[in-house]
């Protein structure tokens, strides 16, 4: 059943020339029918070098928007409209620019995770891969990280040198992970080494043996000449890891660090995408768009 529905995909993604993003996150069987897999920006970057016009986004709001920003020619659809992102929702617009009125002589860095209209009142973006290397190339020694105080603390701890404040934003899925679990897991695998999120709180990336995104963390699995590994990020990966290294051992850091949103898009949500039948379009008014995209190419002239 689920190879017809993935055939049926296949089939209906060359004639109509659809390109499909899948996030990490997403199902195995997404995965298989994907274009390309990985990182949310990642994916948006090689989604601006293909010539279908029509692509597809498996992931969450945010993420569509960036393919959009990125892609302004194509149409852009959201495979599943339920599926949003409660860190890139927690502030809004207001908000924000009442902070940089109390501190105008900070520089404000928008995580990736940001509605477009967030990135709009924001100075640069940064992913969990670039923070850190853009943060130390921002001229100015004051920063305002947002919305990820989790991410943010872990990139302030590695740079003394600047003054980085933060709010109270972060990704509950990772949030939620504790030290208990840490050493929970530990005891319960012992010699495993443990890969997480800096989206997790500093008392878990403190225990870490490696701390990275997504795409980061499985490199370093597949690439470890260690054979287990306790996963401290979304329990989708885990299994993607298991799948690609069946000779290595992978655990979870806790059964509960599932993101809902992310497991919004079925493989059947998928093929009425390609059908027309389902999904939203992304339409980005012109001011966020331009506000959007300017905060983005500073991410990609810092590198």
């Amino acid at each position: 059943m689920i190879k017809d529905i993935q055939n049926e995909i296949l089939k209906l993604k060359k004639e109509k020339d659809i390109c499909i993003l899948a996030h990490s996150y997403q199902s195995p069987e997404i995965l298989e029918i994907a274009d390309f897999t990985g990182d949310s920006f990642a994916l948006s970057q090689r989604a601006s070098e293909v010539q279908s016009k029509t692509v597809i986004m498996c992931g969450v709001r945010f993420m569509a928007e960036t393919v959009k920003i990125l892609s302004p020619d194509k149409k852009v659809i959201l495979s599943n409209p339920a599926a949003g992102c409660p860190m890139a929702e927690m502030l809004d617009v207001e908000y924000v620019k009442e902070v940089k009125r109390q501190y105008p002589d900070y520089a404000v860095v928008a995580y990736i995770n940001t509605t477009s209209e967030l990135k709009t009142v924001c100075d640069v973006c940064v992913t969990s891969s670039s923070a850190l290397k853009i943060c130390r190339k921002i001229e100015k020694d004051n920063i305002l990280f947002i919305p990820d105080c989790n991410l943010g603390g872990w990139i302030a701890k590695q740079l003394p040198e600047k003054n980085i404040k933060l709010l109270d934003g972060c990704c509950p899925v990772h949030a939620k992970l504790s030290r208990e679990d840490v050493l929970k897991a530990k005891q319960l695998h012992p010699g495993a080494l443990l890969l997480v999120h800096p989206e997790c709180r500093a008392e878990v990336c403190e225990l870490a043996d490696f701390a990275g995104s997504t795409t980061e963390i499985m490199h370093f699995a597949k690439t470890s000449e260690a054979d287990a590994f306790i996963i401290g990020t979304e329990n989708s990966i885990v299994t993607h890891l298991q799948l690609a290294c069946p000779d290595k051992k992978f655990y979870p850091l806790s059964n509960e660090c599932i993101c809902s949103d992310m497991k919004a898009t079925t493989l059947v949500d998928v093929l009425n995408c390609c059908k027309g039948e389902f999904g939203e379009e992304i339409i980005l008014d012109d001011e966020i768009y331009r506000g959007a995209k300017r905060c983005i190419d500073e991410m990609i002239r810092l590198g």
